[in-house]
């Protein structure tokens, strides 16, 4: 025990005489994981003699672990050095080689564009990003002479994380000084948050020399350039790189605001009593306008304001008129008659809907109009018109109370006992609506005449006039069942209209 003892003595004085024999300065190096049996590397750290007065220690720390099972990063690290008068900060710059992200510019110069994603090999250069079509190597081969890849200049941007400009996840929004906007996107949140870092530590070092720049005009060299600028007294700052976490992409980061946004709120703060005072006073001539406007009925007899035929309700057009018959029925059912009894599907074609409505509002307005017009010279146009009338109507040709009392007359299964159920019911109609119906049914037995040549028959037109001229006031029944009972209804009464309005047979 006691040889014990004395060679432990022993060799802390041989351990005390190694000390006190170095040299005075020169500090002992410890490493790490020699203290704390940590692995080599994990932690390493360089300690620099300061041999001259003026001279600073300068000590740098590694402190970003890599995951291993992360691909290794394309990044090259280069000392970047801002002088500025008397002092001197010394930034690490990070430098991509290159990567294929998705881009897409949404914005130049404050105007939108429309996003168009592309993948693009990206580059970070010292002060710019840059965009190549290929890999860098293959881009500069394929470049033309006097051309250069696209690119952003990094001085005053901003670089944030975006959740509203794009649908897809890891979006990184870069805002430039000039007003453009880009998106940079990765499908793996990895990749694109070590370009979200590096751009921003690029972005923010260059606003910094920036400013430095306007005061005392600095210069910014490499440190393994020969161009490198002595440092001072002063202790250098290096930036470190802060990896957000996951969760900070849910988090919505205020955007900064620009001039344009600020001078609006200024003038808007500026002019906020006036404008509050305008808007009173166009409140109260509205007001006053409103108590003061003239009614319907003297609008009317001044013609400023003039009754509309189509969706015009019959009686009222008709008694305005002083007939029984629309004039712009009569007017239709003569000028078909006129040019169209040997037009192939006349009724079942559809005209040409623009001129259809062009000729609907100048029967709205009264102007005076010629069907014989060449520009009504298709006659489909005026057929379409003349349906458009009767499916415009507030109340059907056939009115609602009448609905369920002509289904049921159409299931009576004696033939002369439904004609003269027909015909009773007809008679019960007011006089406007049996006279128009005596008309248009008149017409119609006109067209079936040329049945060979327009090849229009009694069940074609009833298809096109069941649902014209007669439908239910509520829709609660089967549609289907009530378009049957209406093409039924319009083929009986075609059919049998001779007998039914005492029409003679052509």
């Amino acid at each position: 025990m006691k040889d014990a003892v004395i060679f432990v003595e022993s060799f802390l004085k041989v351990l005390g005489v190694l000390v006190a024999g170095s040299t005075g300065n020169q500090p002992t190096l410890i490493l790490p994981h020699q203290v704390t049996g940590a692995a080599p590397g994990t932690v390493q750290m360089r300690i620099k003699t300061s041999q001259i007065s003026g001279d600073r220690l300068s000590q740098t720390k590694s402190m970003v672990l890599q995951d291993p099972d992360l691909p290794p990063r394309p990044v090259s690290i280069g000392h970047v050095s801002l002088a500025t008068g008397g002092t001197s900060l010394s930034i690490t710059l990070v430098v991509l080689n290159g990567e294929y992200l998705n881009k897409a510019k949404i914005s130049e110069g404050g105007k939108k564009l429309r996003k168009n994603w592309t993948s693009t090999w990206v580059v970070l250069d010292t002060d710019k990003l840059l965009f190549y079509k290929d890999s860098k190597q293959e881009a500069l081969t394929n470049l033309k002479p006097g051309c250069s890849p696209d690119g952003m200049d990094l001085c005053g941007a901003v670089a944030e994380w975006t959740m509203e400009k794009s649908s897809r996840k890891n979006v990184l929004q870069i805002t430039t000084s000039s007003g453009s906007e880009f998106l940079l996107q990765a499908d793996n949140y990895h990749t694109i948050s070590k370009w979200h870092d590096a751009i921003k530590r690029t972005a923010d070092y260059l606003s910094k020399g920036a400013a430095g720049k306007a005061s005392d005009k600095p210069g910014i060299r490499r440190a393994n350039s020969t161009e490198y600028l002595p440092r001072h007294g002063l202790p250098s700052k290096t930036l470190s790189l802060p990896r957000p976490a996951p969760e900070s992409l849910c988090k919505k980061e205020p955007k900064p605001e620009h001039r344009r946004s600020l001078m609006f709120k200024s003038s808007k703060l500026t002019y906020s009593m006036s404008d509050s005072a305008d808007k009173n006073g166009v409140k109260n001539r509205l007001k006053k306008f409103i108590t003061r406007r003239p009614s319907m009925k003297t609008l009317q007899e001044k013609g400023i304001i003039k009754d509309r035929v189509f969706g015009c309700p019959l009686l009222a057009l008709c008694e305005r008129e002083g007939t029984t018959v629309p004039n712009f029925v009569r007017q239709c059912v003569e000028a078909v008659e006129k040019r169209g009894l040997e037009a192939d599907g006349i009724y079942r074609v559809s005209g040409n809907l623009a001129t259809i409505q062009k000729l609907r509002f100048l029967v709205d307005q009264e102007v005076e109009f010629n069907l014989d017009d060449s520009q009504w010279e298709d006659i489909h146009v005026v057929t379409g018109a003349l349906k458009m009338f009767f499916r415009e109507l507030p109340e059907p040709l056939f009115p609602f109370p009448f609905f369920e009392l002509f289904v049921e007359a159409i299931k009576t299964k004696e033939c002369k006992q439904k004609v003269q159920v027909m015909k009773k019911l007809v008679l019960q109609l007011p006089k406007p609506n049996q006279d128009t119906m005596r008309v248009l049914f008149r017409h119609l037995q006109t067209i079936l005449t040329c049945s060979q040549k327009n090849l229009m028959s009694t069940q074609g037109i009833s298809i096109v006039f069941g649902p014209t001229l007669m439908w239910p006031e509520l829709d609660c029944g089967n549609m289907a069942v009530n378009m049957v009972y209406q093409n039924q209804i319009v083929e009986f009464i075609l059919i049998e209209s001779p007998e039914i309005f005492g029409l003679q047979k052509k």
